[in-house]
C-alpha cells in the first residue's frame, strides 16, 4: 500500500511474489544481470516474436534507447512482462559483405534511414559535396529535418547507442543542479550515476597506450594546441571496450573503431544497449521486442489501460500491418524528438486532451556546434584514427561562455592535417514542438539565429587556439565557405521537461499509467554528452515508479 505522500506503508506484494523490499534489494544488486563478459552477444536482445493485433500487455515501452532500455530491464526484473516497440530494425543480420553495419568511408543503404543520398554531419570537402548516393533502406542513422535544423537520431534496437561516439560523461554537479534543481543531486551522484555507468559498461582508455598509439595522434595534437593556449583537457570515459581496441591494434581482433566504424554503427567492440541493458532484460525471459513498429496513437482504453495504435513496416518502408493493442501502462521512450512529437500530435488530435500545456516545450540542442582547424603541414593528425573520442577540452567554468569540446576524429583514411571538434555550450535558447493542422505534422520552432550563443562561446576558445598556434579555421567542411557546423544536432534534449510536462518522476499528470523516461525530460542542455544523464535519470525514475505505482 502507498500512503497519500507516495511513501511505502509496508512491504506488500507486487502481484508476482516479489515484495517491495526484495525488489529494491534486487534492483540494487541487479547490475550483476548486466555481467559484461557476454556483452558482445548481440543476439541476446534480438526479438523472438512481434506484438500482434489485439494483444494486451502489462507494460509497453515505446522506443529502445537509453530510457527505454532502463525501463525494460527494471520492469522485467520486477517480474513484469514488458514489450518494447522500436521503429528501427533489429541489427543482427549481416549484409552481403558479412558485416551488420557499413563503415563511414563506404556508406550504403544501411547507413541512413530511408534516404537516397547520405546526409553526413561533415558533408563538404574542399568546397564539394561529400555525400554519396545510397539505396533507400531502413538504415541505422536518421537525419530528421526541421525548418532551421536537422537532428541526428539512431534507428534500431538500441536507439542512439548504435550511432554515437560512446562518450560516457557524467555532468558537472553544479550544472546538473542548475538544470534539474528538483532532483536530489546527492542521490544521483552517490547512487544513480554509478549505477548507470556500471550498467552501460563504461571504461577508460589505457593512458600509456593512448600516448604511443598512432590511432590517437589526432587527439594528442588537439590536446597540445589547447594546452598551449591555456585550456585544460581531460580524458573522457567511453562505452567502447578499450581492451578490445588494443587487440584491434595488435591484429588479434577484427577491427571496428579502427576500421572507420562509428555513426553508421560498430560491428565489434562497442557496448551498445542491445548488448547491455536490453540483453540483460531479455535474459529475464519477460521481454519481447517488436522492431519496425511505429506508434501513432495512445488513448484511454475502455475499462482500464490504454489503446495503442501502431504501424509495422518492412526494411523497404512498405506498410506490413496496422495494429491496435492494449497496454496497462505505457512508457514513452522514443527520444527527445520522438516522444515530444508523438505526445504533441496525440494531444492535438484529442486522444489525450488533458496533457499539460508544457508538453512540447523546453527543447534545446545541448549547445551543439562543430568546427575544424587547419593544422600546419608538420603537425600531422594521422591517416589512421580511432573513431572513438577519448579526450575533451574543458572550459566549462568560464562564465563568459562555458564550453566542453570533444576532440573528434576525422577518419578519412589519409592524412588531412585537420583537427575537428564537437563543442557543447551553454545555449539559453529553447524551442517548442507544435502540431501543424494544415500538414498534419509536428513542427519545431528552433530558429537558425538561436545557435549564435553557441558559436560565440566556441569562437572564443578556438580563436585563442588558432592565435597561439598560428593556424586558421577550415571553411570547406560544413557548406560552401562556412566555418561553423551549426545547423544540426547530435544531442536533442527536452520537449517533455521533468516537473513541468510531467511530475517529478516522469508521470504524465491526469493519465495514470503513462510515463516519460527519456531525454525529453532534460530541459535542453546538460553541458556534456547526455546519455549517461538520461540513463541515470531513468534509473531514478523507474525505481520510484515500480515501488509506488506497480503494486
Amino acid at each position: 500500500m502507498v500512503t497519500p505522500s507516495g511513501e511505502l506503508a509496508h512491504d506488500s506484494e507486487l502481484g508476482t511474489g516479489i515484495t517491495r523490499r526484495r525488489l529494491l534489494t534486487g534492483t540494487g544488486v541487479a547490475l550483476g544481470a548486466l555481467a559484461l563478459p557476454s556483452w558482445r552477444t548481440a543476439s541476446a536482445a534480438a526479438p523472438s516474436k512481434v506484438i500482434a493485433d489485439g494483444d494486451r500487455v502489462p507494460a509497453l515501452v515505446i522506443g529502445s534507447g537509453y530510457g527505454g532500455a532502463v525501463a525494460a530491464l527494471r520492469l522485467t526484473q520486477a517480474g513484469i512482462a514488458t514489450h518494447v516497440v522500436e521503429m528501427g530494425q533489429s541489427w543482427t543480420t549481416p549484409g552481403s559483405d558479412g558485416k551488420v553495419f557499413c563503415s563511414v568511408l563506404k556508406p550504403d543503404g544501411r547507413s541512413f534511414w530511408f534516404r537516397d543520398r547520405t546526409d553526413q554531419p561533415v558533408n563538404y570537402f574542399l568546397g564539394f559535396d561529400a555525400n554519396k548516393d545510397i539505396a533507400r533502406y531502413a538504415g541505422v542513422l536518421d537525419s530528421e529535418q526541421f525548418a532551421a535544423t536537422r537532428v541526428y537520431q539512431g534507428r534500431g534496437v538500441g536507439g542512439g547507442s548504435l550511432v554515437n561516439g560512446g562518450m560516457a560523461v557524467t555532468p558537472k554537479r553544479a550544472y546538473f543542479q542548475e538544470v534539474l534543481p528538483s532532483v536530489n543531486a546527492d542521490e544521483m551522484y552517490a547512487k544513480y550515476f554509478p549505477r548507470a555507468n556500471a550498467g552501460l559498461g563504461v571504461n577508460t582508455i589505457d593512458q600509456t597506450w593512448f600516448e604511443s598509439t598512432k590511432w590517437y595522434r589526432f587527439a594528442r595534437v588537439g590536446r597540445a594546441s589547447a594546452q598551449a593556449a591555456g585550456y585544460s583537457t581531460t580524458f573522457v570515459p567511453n562505452v567502447y571496450d578499450f581492451a578490445y581496441m588494443k587487440q584491434e591494434d595488435a591484429g588479434t581482433k577484427t577491427k571496428s573503431a579502427l576500421a572507420s566504424e562509428v555513426i553508421y554503427g560498430n560491428n565489434y567492440g562497442k557496448r551498445s544497449l542491445d548488448k547491455t541493458y536490453l540483453a540483460a532484460a531479455s535474459a529475464t525471459g519477460r521481454l519481447t521486442i517488436s522492431p519496425l513498429h511505429t506508434v501513432t496513437s495512445v488513448a484511454p482504453a475502455s475499462g482500464s489501460g490504454y489503446t495503442v495504435e501502431m504501424t509495422q513496416i518492412d526494411t523497404a518502408g512498405n506498410t506490413v500491418a496496422r495494429k491496435t493493442v492494449t497496454a496497462d501502462r505505457v512508457f514513452f521512450a522514443a527520444g527527445s524528438v520522438g516522444t515530444s512529437k508523438l505526445l504533441v500530435a496525440i494531444k492535438a488530435r484529442g486522444k489525450l486532451p488533458n496533457l499539460p500545456g508544457a508538453v512540447g516545450d523546453g527543447w534545446g540542442n545541448n549547445g551543439n556546434v562543430m568546427v575544424a582547424r587547419a593544422n600546419h603541414i608538420w603537425d600531422t593528425t594521422g591517416a589512421d584514427q580511432s573513431t572513438m573520442p577519448a579526450m575533451g577540452i574543458d572550459n566549462w567554468n568560464d562564465a563568459a561562455g562555458p564550453v566542453f569540446a570533444e576532440i573528434a576524429p576525422f577518419p578519412a583514411g589519409t592524412e588531412l592535417w585537420i583537427s575537428l571538434y564537437l563543442a557543447i555550450t551553454k545555449n539559453p535558447n529553447r524551442a517548442k514542438f507544435t502540431f501543424n493542422t494544415s500538414t498534419g505534422k509536428v513542427d519545431l520552432s528552433w530558429q537558425a539565429s538561436w545557435t549564435q550563443p553557441s558559436i560565440d562561446a566556441a569562437k572564443r576558445v578556438f580563436d585563442a587556439i588558432n592565435a597561439k598556434a598560428a593556424t586558421i579555421y577550415r571553411t570547406d567542411m560544413f557548406g560552401t565557405y562556412k566555418t561553423w557546423g551549426d545547423d544540426f544536432v547530435y544531442h536533442p534534449l527536452g520537449g517533455c521537461v521533468l516537473g513541468r510536462a510531467t511530475d517529478g518522476y516522469g508521470r504524465l499528470p491526469g493519465y495514470p499509467g503513462l510515463y516519460v523516461v527519456d531525454g525529453s525530460l532534460v530541459p535542453g542542455s546538460i553541458g556534456v554528452n547526455p546519455f549517461v544523464t538520461i540513463t541515470a535519470l531513468a534509473e531514478r525514475n523507474i525505481e520510484k515508479i515500480i515501488v509506488t505505482d506497480l503494486a
